[in-house]
């Protein structure tokens, strides 16, 4: 993991950032640590949990030094003031686990100077879950840093992000990506056979962010997606119902589902306006859509996607969910081709 994690070269700007604040003796107590999904965000948080624990920082960038009990016990993945929070089996991060985190927050260190507290998605906190956390980030102790993590467009509360310090990982160019993505793949334990044009096509879905590729090639997405992509097209063509149609999309999961459809509005959107999409495979069905509705067709139907993200925050039925967007993307085709069964 360290070797994968130091070829992130993209997070070298917020690596600075964070290294002058310690030198400086600001660094915050609550750090929000944003970026599209599959930049990094976790790996960053580990290794500045890493940073922050070592007895014995190396050089002016505070490498760990690797050889400190407070290094070898984070090798192990056992340090006991190294906390990571996240959505369990519900997509929220619930109100119980808050609550042991602020139990963990007013407590002792065991072995370090500190206690470095990850909230994995912060974006992903229910309100009574949020507002458990709020007391901990207005009475923070001396001896705990909170790194919440959010994921670009995913909203955190604005009584929690205006108790943080901001820090923004950016989105590696294609060739940054690509390097990191045919890096990974070479080493991976498990063989993923990829070929050139397939990795390009995963980059490109993923919107270059590599780790979110590397899922996409490692798992079944790439089948699922072009068997939901399928009968997305039978459907647009009135050809199966909007029961049907929403099958495969049950099979690729809510999260997924979402992230492609938001994919296909915001590719025809940039079409619309002149651009080229990032769905090589959607384009010809995308750019029919594009010139057969004003531009603003294509920003509702954003609108109704983020919608539909946040209603899972109230486990709104993701099948149900589906069929209401595949519907509305049915009302983009011209009347005299359109048909729900």
């Amino acid at each position: 993991m360290q070797q994968s994690y130091q070829a992130m070269t993209w997070h070298s700007a917020a690596w600075a950032s964070v290294n002058t604040r310690v030198h400086a003796g600001q660094l915050p107590h609550a750090l929000l640590v944003g970026g599209e999904r599959g930049v990094g965000k976790r790996l960053f948080a580990e290794a500045l949990a890493h940073k922050l624990v070592c007895e014995q920082p190396q050089g002016p960038d505070l490498l760990p030094c690797g050889g400190c009990k407070q290094c070898k016990l984070v090798a192990a993945d056992s340090h006991p003031d190294v906390r990571f929070y996240a959505p369990e089996k519900s997509r929220m991060i619930k109100v119980d686990q808050v609550r042991a985190l602020s139990g963990f927050a007013v407590a002792s260190p065991q072995v370090a100077r500190r206690k470095i507290i990850v909230i994995d998605r912060a974006d992903q906190l229910n309100i009574n879950a949020g507002n458990a956390l709020l007391k901990t980030l207005e009475e923070p102790t001396a001896d705990s840093i909170l790194i919440l993590l959010q994921e670009t467009g995913r909203p955190v509360l604005p009584t929690l992000r205006s108790r943080c310090q901001s820090l923004v990982l950016p989105t590696p160019g294609p060739e940054a990506a690509t390097r990191w993505l045919d890096a990974e793949l070479a080493e991976a334990e498990v063989e993923v056979t990829a070929s050139a044009a397939q990795r390009s096509q995963a980059l490109t879905m993923a919107r270059f962010a590599p780790r979110l590729a590397l899922e996409f090639l490692a798992g079944e997405y790439v089948t699922l997606r072009e068997e939901a992509l399928s009968t997305f097209r039978r459907f647009m063509k009135s050809e199966v119902s909007v029961s049907e149609a929403a099958k495969p999309f049950k099979t690729l999961g809510p999260e997924a589902t979402l992230w492609l459809m938001e994919l296909w509005a915001s590719d025809m959107a940039r079409i619309s306006a002149g651009g080229q999409g990032r769905d090589t495979e959607a384009a010809d069905m995308l750019g029919f859509l594009a010139g057969s509705n004003p531009s603003w067709r294509a920003h509702e139907l954003l609108d109704a996607i983020r919608e539909a993200r946040s209603a899972q925050v109230y486990n709104a039925n993701p099948e149900l969910e589906a069929e209401r967007l595949l519907i509305q993307w049915l009302g983009l085709m011209p009347a005299r081709k359109r048909r729900v069964s």
